[in-house]
């Protein structure tokens, strides 16, 4: 791939107490990537992507954002950057509508002194940005006025995954999106990783569904014990192969 990577991390260490959860991993991200972020339970995966979301600050190591070092120490420093996190909890607000879920905490309010005083919101623009936001990534959601409590499971996460796109962020950290899902609505998901790399957008997806990552990476990067080993061309990777360096069959740092 031509030019810098969008994101790149060089010698990247995080250690909670005795436990050494992370030791110089390496990762790239480029444009209109999907790179798979491998590894059995207690590999680093998630430590990794709160480093990334600026949750849990590394240790040592240097991260690059576009060919340049960068300090990424809070969640809103990643997010000033362009670097959107989906946990696998969602952090979705059930007694909330659709529209309001996709503003949580950047509503719109009225101009004037509607908004400056009486803090009132304005619903309708925020619900037509969320139909255009919605409609453009090609989501199946019939009405943005629903609450999210009567969606279901696949439609709580695009919903999710939508909110995060809000801010037209470059990388999206994508942690287990299938995991609960049916076949049906874990294509939906997987439909839209691909909608992201369509626009350009690099994406790091952590999962266990060997499928998955077949069906939509570019790249699979395995972690074991916190450390890199193995990174695979996924189109060309035989299954086994990256299987076996995610059990430690096979090393490959």
């Amino acid at each position: 791939m031509t030019g810098p990577p969008l994101l790149a991390l060089r010698g990247i260490s995080k250690r909670f107490g005795a436990v050494q959860a992370l030791k110089d991993v390496e990762l790239e991200v480029h444009r209109g990537e999907v790179v798979a972020l491998l590894g059995d339970n207690g590999a680093g995966k998630s430590t990794l992507i709160r480093v990334i979301a600026g949750v849990d600050p590394a240790d040592k190591g240097v991260i690059e954002w576009e060919g340049r070092a960068v300090q990424i120490r809070t969640p809103q420093a990643a997010q000033h950057l362009g670097i959107a996190t989906v946990y696998q909890n969602l952090a979705l607000c059930d007694g909330l509508d659709v529209a309001e879920n996709l503003f949580l905490g950047r509503e719109r309010r009225f101009p004037g002194t509607l908004g400056r005083l009486f803090r009132l919101m304005d619903k309708g623009s925020m619900r037509r940005e969320a139909r255009r936001q919605l409609d453009g990534l090609g989501i199946r959601v019939p009405d943005v006025r629903a609450p999210v409590a009567s969606l279901s499971a696949g439609q709580r996460q695009t919903v999710a995954i939508s909110r995060a796109l809000l801010g037209a962020p470059k990388v999206v950290l994508l942690d287990e999106p299938t995991a609960a899902l049916g076949l049906q609505q874990a294509g939906h998901v997987l439909d839209l990783v691909d909608e992201l790399r369509e626009h350009g957008v690099g994406v790091i997806l952590i999962s266990h569904n060997m499928g998955d990552v077949k069906a939509v990476a570019d790249r699979a990067a395995v972690l074991r014990l916190g450390a890199n080993n193995g990174l695979f061309h996924v189109p060309t990777t035989p299954q086994d192969r990256i299987i076996s360096s995610i059990i430690g069959a096979e090393s490959n740092p």
